[in-house]
């Protein structure tokens, strides 16, 4: 993709009353951005169904190539990628939607076509209950399927304590933004957002200086629905947000997952509700997704590795092979818990533990966490 036809497909994306619809059309109909630029003044030469507000809309385009200009010296800038619609970098099941932005701006490493990718959307009012949900939920889902990526809206609630809960596990997240990647909203979100650039990302189809407008949140559903395999409602109440962006995952013919509540709750209204409803599967635990998504879980070949590990490392001492037994029954342990099941004192352990990560057995992760690698 030429530095040219990005900024006129940046272009495109800000001229007034023309809307994502439209835009595919244009482009498929003169086959470029930069064609849909050189013809805008006689758009009907190459495309006759066009109307004549978007023929007048188009006549706006070189208004917008000045700004787009100033965008692209902002994402060479800031490290900002341009993904466009037909790049090989673009998130594939977001292209199989009708709506799909033609433009995406990403900061960030992971790879948004990975075999295994869901979002989780839930209350911004979430309960201690939905925390928990988060916290094991992707607990589990990393020890059963790793290379999973975790999509959210960085948003408070279950949107931020899921990418927590991903970073905190070593699994990617990427947050899809309301807003430009000039800032953060909330603020108070800035340091799991940074953080999240160094392990998934951050994307948004807006361009800096782009307000987060409550319409932009509304958008900005359908790109967490559509770049995923599947939906996850944690918490929620009858209307909201997370309802939304499930009910447009179902229209993408993608899979919809609730965890159910307590009857009565009114943040597990939402839930239980599209499980009534049959718009949802009602969910308890990774395994049971797994099974459902017909994903092929990591615990069948892990347990093969780990029943060989004592072969692949023959020098374990007794202490070490305890430690390595008391992981193999748990997704991930925290130092105190498991200086309780080894009943080895935490400066023993600690010393053990670092063996053992110097020879790839055992993984460090956030929050003094514990798994066999």
């Amino acid at each position: 993709m030429t530095e040219q036809e990005i900024i006129y497909t940046m272009a495109l994306t800000r001229v007034p009353r023309v809307n994502t619809a439209a835009q595919h059309r244009l482009m498929e109909e003169l086959g470029s951005a930069s064609a849909v630029f050189d013809h805008r003044h006689h758009i009907r030469d190459f495309y006759p169904e066009a109307s004549d507000k978007l023929s007048a809309a188009l006549q706006e385009m070189e208004v917008q190539v000045a700004r787009a200009e100033e965008e692209l010296e902002f994402t060479r800038k800031h490290h900002i990628k341009c993904l466009c619609y037909h790049d090989t970098d673009y998130p594939s099941r977001l292209r199989e939607c009708d709506d799909a932005p033609l433009l995406l701006y990403y900061k960030g490493n992971a790879d948004l076509n990975r075999t295994h990718v869901i979002n989780m959307v839930g209350t911004r009012h979430c309960t201690e209950y939905g925390k928990d949900i988060c916290r094991r939920f992707v607990a589990e889902l990393a020890n059963l399927c790793p290379d999973v990526l975790v999509v959210s809206g960085l948003a408070y609630g279950i949107d931020i304590h899921s990418h927590r809960a991903a970073l905190d596990n070593a699994v990617d997240t990427v947050g899809v933004l309301a807003h430009g990647l000039d800032q953060i909203y909330p603020r108070l979100h800035r340091d799991t957002a940074v953080q999240m650039t160094s392990q998934g990302g951050l994307l948004t189809e807006f361009m800096s200086r782009t307000n987060a407008d409550k319409v932009n949140f509304v958008r900005r559903n359908r790109i967490v629905a559509g770049m995923a395999d599947a939906t996850i409602v944690v918490e929620s109440a009858e209307k909201g947000g997370a309802l939304i962006t499930a009910d447009i995952a179902m229209s993408y013919h993608r899979d919809v997952f609730a965890f159910p509540g307590r009857v009565g709750d009114p943040y597990s209204q939402g839930c239980n509700r599209l499980i009534r409803d049959s718009k949802a599967a009602l969910l308890q635990n990774a395994q049971e997704f797994m099974e459902a998504m017909g994903w092929q879980p990591r615990s069948s070949e892990n347990q093969k590795d780990k029943g060989i590990q004592g072969e692949l490392f023959p020098d374990l001492c007794e202490e070490e092979q305890r430690i390595v037994d008391c992981l193999r029954q748990s997704e991930c342990l925290q130092i105190n818990t498991l200086a309780v099941a080894t009943n080895l004192p935490v400066h023993k352990l600690s010393a053990f533990l670092f063996n053992l990560e110097m020879k790839g057995i055992v993984k460090l992760l956030s929050g003094g966490m514990y798994r066999l690698t």
